[in-house]
């Protein structure tokens, strides 16, 4: 049995961008967490990935037609979840989001100029 070529496989609404995304939105909460919640637990972080992933998109689902209070509660929603999985207060919780939204970026940049780009980051809002 002949091999499929990368090239001729899709990448955007498969398992395997499900995954790649999730597993780097879960390095960015990693990094997140390592940094300012002295946790180091990539498992968790990608459970956190995920599970903020489904609030936020409920909270867009039920929320995201009314302008800026829909976004804002989203955002409000992934915080309480990273506050609920890592110690520390909203500070914390909000400064592991914005650690995870820089390294997830870095990520990507590093994916795009290597020609990989064609998925979203799971469990990191804004990327």
């Amino acid at each position: 049995m002949a091999a499929i070529p990368a090239q001729s496989v899709p990448v955007s609404g498969s398992l395997v961008t499900f995954v790649v995304s999730l597993l780097v939105g879960g390095l960015g909460v990693y990094v997140g967490a390592s940094v300012l919640a002295d946790e180091d637990d990539y498992g968790h972080a990608v459970v956190t990935a995920l599970v903020g992933a489904l609030v936020w998109a409920i909270a867009a689902a039920l929320l995201g037609w009314i302008p800026l209070v829909g976004p804002f509660v989203g955002l409000l929603a992934y915080l309480a979840v990273i506050k609920w999985r890592y110690r520390g207060g909203w500070l914390t919780a909000a400064g592991i989001a914005l650690v995870a939204w820089i390294a997830s970026l870095a990520v990507m940049s590093i994916l795009a100029s290597a020609g990989v780009g064609a998925f979203d980051v799971i469990g990191v809002p804004g990327i």
